[in-house]
């Protein structure tokens, strides 16, 4: 693996650099940025600074209007974009329309491209994932998988409820996993604006980064033509495969970025701060928790691009992302959690965006699956090849 970029690898992470430095992170004090995320009006103004300059939804094929980005390519362009906690939003590359995109780019029919795909990648629209269900079903664990979807003539009929829906308040359509009667599972299109589909309430939540929150969604009898079936019927937690493994990298990817920006703030605040006779950096322990963040980044970004290589020579890398996914949330979490420290009382304050990072950050170790779970699957697979 090269890890130089080439010549257009650095003008493209410089252009979204200061693109992000110039236009964004401006309007992260903007009254838009709502606890449920940026508004509807406030992302539609970032997605336009996004397209005017080229950037918008990067990631898509040349063919739908995107930058047909390599996965090495989305690991630098996406930790620039991540500077800012708005950066996501604005060029269209935040979860779940991310991987919703990578998804449909993969499996959805040419019908479906055209009604859903594409003005989702000209953020024409949003979308959401609807999996994760209240107990007793899907958490973790999407063996448990509790909506179900029961075939009638032409169409298929749902009921369940779902949590923990980012995005849902104000999406223009939902991909749902539902549980067959054979007990398998099936991915669903439907468009949110259906009787069918209540949004029931949007919880309250650590994070202010996701437009539309996180809602609880409930299906009532909702009836899907066969047609609206998300590739092939039964093959659902397959083609979770496909949209999740990517999609727990690219996460690393945007929340590096939020990490090397704390660390950047406190780190001016360790050259520039005096306390007890000289300069705080200057002090051992502020001196090695400088030191400590610099290798949890550094680690972080070496399991990206790694990954991220691996994928663009084909390789599924089941046990990568895990592996990624576990020492980036991890890593990057680290770094946040000192720089605060480093900052004392602007760390917990909103007198820096350090806060506001820490906050929107901590859930990282719980979604796409928690910590504990990715090594748990890690260590079974580690047992299965010996």
């Amino acid at each position: 693996m090269d890890f130089s970029l080439t010549s257009a690898q650095q003008a493209l992470q410089q252009k979204v650099r200061d693109f992000i430095a110039e236009q964004i992170i401006p309007l992260e004090t903007d009254p838009r940025v709502t606890p449920h995320g940026p508004s509807e009006a406030l992302r539609e103004a970032l997605v336009e600074k996004a397209r005017v300059a080229g950037l918008l939804t990067p990631h898509a094929s040349r063919e739908l209007g995107g930058l047909g980005l390599s996965h090495v390519d989305k690991a630098i362009v996406f930790e620039e974009a991540g500077y800012s906690t708005l950066g996501p939003t604005a060029m269209n590359i935040h979860a779940p329309d991310e991987g919703n995109i990578h998804l449909l780019e993969a499996v959805a029919t040419e019908a479906q491209k055209t009604r859903w795909l594409l003005p989702l990648v000209q953020g024409r629209i949003r979308s959401c994932f609807a999996m994760t269900e209240p107990p007793p079903g899907a958490g973790s664990d999407p063996a448990m998988l509790a909506t179900t979807a029961v075939r009638d003539g032409d169409s298929y009929v749902i009921n369940g409820t779902k949590w923990f829906i980012t995005g849902a308040q104000g999406a223009a359509f939902a991909i749902i996993m539902a549980k067959m009667e054979d007990g398998s599972a099936t991915m669903f299109l439907a468009d949110m604006d259906q009787p069918g589909i209540e949004h029931v309430r949007t919880m309250d939540a650590l994070d202010a980064c996701f437009t539309g929150g996180h809602g609880v969604l409930r299906f009532h009898d909702l009836r899907v033509p066969a047609t609206d079936v998300l590739g092939e019927p039964g093959k659902g937690f397959r083609y979770a495969q496909v949209r999740l493994a990517p999609a727990r990298l690219t996460h690393c990817m945007r929340w590096l970025g939020q990490a090397r920006r704390a660390h950047e703030i406190c780190l001016e605040h360790a050259r520039n701060r005096h306390a007890f006779g000289q300069v705080l950096g200057q002090h051992e322990g502020v001196s090695f928790m400088l030191a400590d963040n610099a290798m949890d980044l550094h680690t972080a970004r070496l399991h990206i691009w790694h990954t991220a290589w691996l994928l663009d020579q084909g390789e599924r890398c089941n046990f990568e992302s895990s592996r990624a996914k576990v020492v980036c949330s991890e890593a990057e979490w680290r770094v946040v959690d000192r720089s605060v420290q480093i900052l004392g009382g602007q760390g917990v304050t909103g007198e820096t965006i350090v806060a506001r990072i820490f906050a929107d950050m901590r859930a990282f170790r719980i979604y796409d699956g928690p910590s504990e779970v990715h090594r748990f699957s890690l260590g079974r697979k580690l047992l299965a090849a010996i």
